[in-house]
């Protein structure tokens, strides 16, 4: 019986692996790999480590979650002018087609 408990704890244990990796969706996700320059005055650059077909959205937050930017990606970079911006700290969240959050963070604005 004891024999029987280890087959079966070990059989699921190796099952469990296989049903948590998708790489079709791993490869296919862009992100921010560079945001320069922090703290921005001007302009601000987000480059992503690829281009991609499917459609993501920047979309930028003041620090008390105002949305004062929604920026949609079709190159490796973008740059965003912060002459409408004020001082502060501010959220950005990179989006997917549905609106999940791929990633998130935030950056300064120093005048």
């Amino acid at each position: 019986m004891k024999i029987f408990f280890y087959i079966i704890l070990f059989t699921g244990f190796s099952l469990a692996g296989y049903s948590q990796t998708k790489p079709s969706q791993v490869k296919d996700i862009i992100r921010v790999i560079k945001l320069y320059p922090n703290p921005a005055t001007n302009y601000i650059n987000f480059e992503f480590n690829k281009k991609s077909d499917k459609a993501y959205n920047l979309v930028i937050f003041s620090f008390i979650g105002k949305k004062v930017e929604d920026i949609k990606i079709n190159e490796d970079r973008v740059t965003v002018p912060l002459t409408e911006y004020y001082r502060g700290i501010y959220i950005y969240q990179l989006r997917d087609e549905q609106g999940n959050i791929v990633e998130s963070g935030k950056f300064q604005v120093a005048r």
